[in-house]
């Protein structure tokens, strides 16, 4: 039946996932509903990988002969020691969350950004070339996402974020190794006095990328606070969040006029490139969103 496992044998691939915790991951739903739904003798399996642990864990793959494994938390900047290779978007992110066992050589990528430029051509028709990006938030996500766009050609993007910190940091990795022209921004999520220089970005910008945890399940009340009222007809908004799929900041973005893009369709297509890349085939993203879909309807569940 199409989406489930109804064999395992000797030549069954595993693939999996290492984190700690990852008990309540999307991950086997997903990719196990796309190596149902294709016919494939893959399988994925979660794997509880302890930090002190991680290097065996990587050992494992190789002498397990696993076809490979999605990384997350916390293991996404530790891995890149452990690995033969990585791939040169992943060294820039600094970050992987994708391994490939090629017959013992194993291969770090991260098709977190990748996967989120994939969701905004597919569902919006949106590309980042020559556009001008506002990106809430300087996070892991938002690292990876900022990464991805500044390498498909886009002309600025500003980061806003309440710690110049972090936000720094981003602003001198995007100015130091891509072309795309960045800035910092403070700004204040949780208050609504916000500086005209963030007022003014927020206008200009031609794609808006919610990149903060606020309004995720269970706080599903809560939504950074954002001038709403400068948003042009077609501006195109995203939230990472995806539990809720229709977050209440995206629901106020659409009532300002702006198309949007749920947190769901990254979630998807960075699963879809990393199905691509063990098994050599177009994963089947429908598949995998209705998977998803009919999960979350239950009200179940956390990203990985």
């Amino acid at each position: 039946m199409s989406g489930i496992i109804s064999a395992i044998n000797g030549a069954t691939r595993v693939c999996g996932l290492f984190g700690h915790p990852v008990e309540h991951s999307f991950s086997p739903l997903m990719h196990n509903a796309a190596f149902g739904a294709l016919g494939l003798n893959y399988v994925y399996l979660p794997f509880a990988v302890r930090p002190e642990n991680l290097g065996t864990a990587v050992d494992a793959l190789r002498i397990l002969h696993l076809a490979g494994v999605n990384v997350t938390i916390p293991h996404k900047e530790a891995v890149l020691g452990h690995l033969d290779e990585v791939s040169p978007e992943a060294r820039l992110i600094g970050a992987v969350n994708t391994v490939v066992n090629r017959s013992g050589h194993l291969v770090g990528h991260n098709t977190d950004g990748p996967g989120f430029v994939e969701a905004l051509s597919r569902r919006a028709g949106f590309t980042p070339g020559g556009k001008r990006v506002l990106l809430l938030g300087a996070g892991g996500a938002a690292r990876a996402v900022a990464v991805q766009l500044a390498l498909a050609g886009a002309e600025l993007i500003t980061v806003v974020n309440r710690s110049p910190g972090r936000a720094g940091k981003l602003v001198e990795l995007l100015s130091g190794h891509t072309a795309v022209r960045a800035e910092f921004l403070f700004w204040d999520p949780g208050s609504t006095a916000q500086s005209s220089d963030f007022v003014n970005a927020a206008r200009l910008a031609d794609l808006i990328v919610q990149c903060t945890p606020l309004g995720m399940y269970p706080g599903v009340d809560l939504a950074p606070e954002f001038p709403f009222a400068v948003l042009r007809p077609g501006r195109l908004v995203c939230d990472l969040v995806y539990n809720p799929v229709r977050t209440k900041f995206l629901i106020r973005a659409e009532m300002a006029g702006a198309r949007v893009v749920d947190g769901l369709e990254m979630l998807i297509y960075q699963g879809a490139l990393s199905f691509a890349l063990w098994t050599g085939h177009t994963a089947p993203a429908g598949v995998m969103r209705r998977a998803l879909e009919h999960y979350l309807g239950q009200g179940q569940g956390d990203l990985w």
